[in-house]
């Protein structure tokens, strides 16, 4: 009987311990969709960059302060890998932190997770590694879903600066993504994070000029607190992102990270903010296409010449069947 116990028992740590990478992700999204109402409050306090800064630097010193053991031993690959991933850290939360200074925290959020289907996109466009015809699929939902969270219309597109400010900044976070990807195997994970972070902290603070930030906010207590809370949780965010790429499947994680956007908007409507229908369902449509550019249905992985297909052409029919649907430009303008 104690052996059953023993076996059942090893058993059931043996599936948690497999597990733990998922539920790290799945906690880490929960926190990262806090953290774009907790940045937007931080704004009333201090100029982006300069919190960018501030944010950073403190999980640095954080993540310090565990490995410092570790630090000691850098190697070139861990100062490459680092910096590279710094200066996408800087890019991507800079721009987006400066983006919230016009935009909602839950539109930032749905904005900011167009780097799911980036990530593919991008890799083909980098390293020729043709993407999957299901992630051409959920780039187009992520596309319309774009059209209508921005306020456009479907002949048109235009965005206002602080939205075209986070798009960059989901360009530079899918370059993080891929980055961490290439370096995460052939790196120390603890040193390249406390790295990365350094550099974004620096970077950040460095920029401010450019950003027409030319004085140091005032001391205030909220900024303080804010700064120190949102580093702690960027410390866990980038290191648990490190470690748990090198064990869950990219396609798995991916779709774990479309319910950050979901969280953040569940956060600033407890707050108080309000999306329009027609952006709620723009949102709806980013998240259900980052889903969609992760779907790799049997069919479709059985017939290898499907690889082959001419995605671009494929995805434009199909965009145009859509605009031309009179139903479907039927609901936009009772939603708008």
């Amino acid at each position: 009987m104690c052996n059953i116990l023993h076996t059942n028992s090893f058993m059931l740590n043996t599936q948690l311990g497999s597990k733990a990478p998922v539920i790290a992700l799945i906690l880490i999204t929960f926190i990262w969709g806090g953290t774009f109402l907790a940045v937007k409050y931080a704004l009333n306090f201090s100029s982006p960059m300069f919190f960018v800064g501030c944010r950073f630097a403190c999980a640095a010193t954080i993540i310090g302060l565990f490995s410092y053991q570790h630090l000691k031993h850098i190697t070139r690959q861990d100062l490459w890998a680092g910096a590279l991933i710094g200066c996408m850290v800087t890019i991507g939360y800079g721009t987006q932190t400066v983006g919230l200074q016009t935009v909602s925290s839950s539109e930032s959020a749905f904005l900011t997770a167009l780097y799911v289907p980036l990530v593919p996109v991008l890799l083909w466009l980098i390293f020729r590694k043709v993407p999957h015809f299901m992630i051409w699929i959920g780039a187009l939902c992520a596309f319309m879903g774009l059209v209508l969270l921005t306020g456009n219309s479907l002949n048109s597109i235009s965005l206002n600066f602080g939205q075209t400010l986070t798009l960059l900044g989901a360009i530079a976070i899918a370059m993080e993504i891929i980055l961490i990807g290439y370096f995460a195997p052939t790196v120390d994970i603890g040193r390249v994070t406390v790295i990365q972070l350094a550099v974004a902290s620096v970077l950040a603070f460095a920029a401010m000029p450019l950003a027409g930030e030319h004085r140091i906010p005032d001391f205030s207590w909220p900024l303080l607190s804010i700064a120190l809370g949102l580093g702690l949780a960027s410390a866990m965010i980038q290191y648990v992102m490190n470690w748990a790429q090198r064990s869950v499947n990219p396609s798995q994680a991916a779709i774990i990270y479309a319910g950050e956007p979901v969280w953040a908007a569940l956060f600033g409507h407890l707050a108080g903010e309000r999306l329009a229908p027609l952006a709620l369902l723009g949102g709806l449509l980013v998240v259900f296409g980052i889903m969609i550019s992760e779907w790799k249905p049997k069919l479709l992985k059985s017939k290898k010449n499907l690889e082959q297909l001419k995605p671009i052409s494929e995805t434009k029919k199909l965009l145009n069947r859509v605009i031309n649907n009179p139903q479907f430009s039927s609901m936009v303008r009772w939603l708008e």
